[in-house]
């Protein structure tokens, strides 16, 4: 595969989906006065719904929307956390669907939380080996010694692609077993905006299988450079 190619593949699968997603999550960000509260506000009424006592609603330092299991702390931006919107709402019904799963010990969330925990240090080991096992099967004189460390690189790696691969199901299920629901049985929105509402999970969930494809991509990258 050439280079220009590869190039060419690694901005479709980034930067493709965020645009579109930045796009449909700024189209449906106009303030609805008819809602009752914001999206923060609507988070906070879920967890005392659920009675998920324990569980907190916060403003994200980060300016990223998130579910932290450490804290146990949805964290919203603050256009979502003070927001009226389409999209403040289905945001925050999302994130406090990952507060459900917690709750309810779903797998493949504790999965994920685990990974995550030693996916950054082990990345960059991974790295460090796939780079170094030629140099040490030349020092050593032993192609036994590079083919461990290439083995422990390459399955170091992998980590990466299972952590995301995993992700996207929990996305999924957050999104469309938690929180649309949610907010269809609730009437948090309207019925004509139940297409908006998928339409902006749907936009989410295409960020996620795009960080999947990319780790996925990255791994064959590191591969098909040994194989030179």
């Amino acid at each position: 595969m050439s280079i220009a190619l590869l190039l060419l593949i690694s901005v479709i699968i980034f930067f493709g989906p965020q645009v579109w997603a930045g796009h449909v999550f700024r189209r449906y960000s106009q303030r609805i006065d008819a809602f009752p509260g914001t999206g923060g506000e609507l988070a906070e009424h879920l967890l005392d719904k659920f009675e998920l006592d324990g569980f907190k609603v916060e403003k994200s330092e980060q300016q990223a929307d998130h579910y932290d299991p450490e804290q146990k702390s949805v964290r919203l931006a603050d256009e979502i956390h003070d927001g009226k919107s389409m999209t403040a709402v289905v945001v925050s019904a999302h994130e406090v669907g990952h507060a459900l799963q917690h709750r309810s010990g779903y797998r493949p969330f504790f999965l994920r939380w685990q990974l995550s925990k030693i996916i950054a240090k082990s990345e960059k080991f991974a790295s460090i080996l796939l780079v170094m096992f030629p140099f040490a099967a030349l020092l050593t004189r032993s192609p036994a010694i590079g083919g461990i460390m290439f083995l422990a690189g390459a399955g170091t790696l992998l980590l990466p692609v299972v952590f995301h691969l995993i992700t996207l199901p929990v996305e999924l299920d957050a999104s469309f077993n938690r929180a649309l629901p949610i907010l269809i049985t609730g009437r948090y929105i309207p019925e004509s905006g139940i297409p908006v509402a998928r339409r902006l999970l749907w936009a989410a969930a295409l960020t996620y299988l795009s960080a999947s494809l990319a780790s996925v991509f990255n791994f064959y990258r590191w591969i098909a450079i040994l194989r030179r």
